[in-house]
């Protein structure tokens, strides 16, 4: 079994990375919790269910155990349907002994981890995600649910006992889940560590078929490099803002097309790229960006803007993103491969790119 410790001012905890986890999260439970549970509640979603949901509420013993499946997609990220889930944890009867297990993808994980945050003013809870997009968000404690103007708009720091890793579920994501969930592997090269990157470049040539070996290691590098991020900076003021390279206009993106026409990883990769230009304009970047978008386009991801979105809504949207301060758009951007950094950008700036940026038809 292969750990990573993650380290933060508020709690300290491992994500446990080992192929048929899923069966024994009851027993390994017990082993991280520092006071019993009085009680569980399963929450996850209408794809993940029936495949596991059955195999992780049998690992439990001895135990209250109740179940809470929600649609899947980043449209359950909702009022309403966090209005459910607070409802269904009151009538299982749930107390401030209990814990909640998010046991699905990055939506199951943001929005069971929001419900722990805030169901008696916070319980603890356990992340098992089941996506390769879910390595990045269920690592660091954030957890939220959408607004209609605005991804992640309506959340808390919220921080697991433990992260149970599975990695033998990951095969029977579809190429597209693995494009999203790759994309935040990449981003933790670019903006962190570029021996990574390379590493990712020379070994990853089609997310078909990744060999279970590679898969191991490329999950540990890349929570390691979150888990360092985190431990410098929990709440996000200062450095783990850089996390959020391509995110700026990757959320802008979801939100005008509608939470699930495209992946969060296909809009962070357009997001990236479009940084990526930017950063050679404004911070001296010096690699090749046509190079990356081609190793990017031969993964499978479109990198252009759709062609319907016009440059204004998008900067309207994106004037709303959690990054904004004082009425101007603050962007991650790159001085070097593996060196972020943070910048005011003007809209005149952002609007000539994204022009240029559109997908011609």
């Amino acid at each position: 079994m292969r750990k990573v410790a993650i380290k933060t001012p508020s709690k300290s905890y491992e994500v446990f990375i080992e192929a048929g986890l899923r069966r024994e999260i009851g027993r390994r439970m017990d082993d991280v919790l520092a006071q019993p549970a009085s009680s569980v509640l399963i929450i996850s979603d209408s794809v993940v269910a029936p495949l596991y949901l059955d195999e992780v509420k049998n690992s439990f013993s001895d135990l209250a155990v109740h179940t809470a499946v929600i649609e899947a997609g980043e449209a359950s990220k909702s009022f309403t349907v966090f209005e459910q889930l607070l409802t269904k944890a009151l009538e299982a009867g749930l107390d401030r002994k209990s814990v909640i297990v998010a046991l699905g993808g990055g939506v199951v994980g943001d929005i069971a981890g929001f419900v722990a945050a805030t169901f008696m003013r916070g319980i603890r809870f356990i992340q098992v995600p089941t996506t390769l997009l879910a390595h990045d968000s269920s690592v660091g404690g954030k957890v939220a649910i959408n607004h209609p103007l605005g991804k992640n708009m309506v959340g808390s720091f919220h921080q697991p006992e433990a992260v149970f890793y599975d990695t033998e579920v990951l095969y029977s994501l579809s190429e597209r889940e693995w494009r999203s969930g790759f994309a935040e592997v990449m981003k933790h090269g670019l903006i962190r560590k570029p021996s990574f990157l390379t590493w990712l470049q020379t070994t990853i040539s089609s997310l078909e078929s990744i060999p279970v070996e590679v898969l191991d290691e490329l999950l540990e590098q890349s929570i390691a490099v979150k888990a360092e991020i985190v431990a410098e900076d929990e709440k996000e003021a200062g450095v783990r803002a850089y996390l959020n390279l391509g995110h700026t206009l990757g959320h802008a993106l979801e939100t005008k097309l509608g939470y699930g026409k495209l992946t969060h990883g296909e809009a962070v990769v357009i997001g990236i790229v479009f940084a990526m230009r930017l950063s050679g304009k404004l911070c001296g970047l010096s690699a090749n960006v046509d190079d990356y978008e081609k190793w990017f386009q031969r993964l499978g991801y479109d990198t252009k803007i759709p062609a319907h979105l016009q440059a204004d809504e998008l900067i309207e949207t994106m004037m709303k993103d959690k990054k904004t301060e004082g009425g101007t758009i603050r962007m991650v951007l790159l001085r070097s491969i593996g060196e972020a950094t943070t910048m005011t950008v003007s809209s005149d700036e952002i609007k000539q790119l994204l022009v240029e940026q559109v997908e011609v038809d």
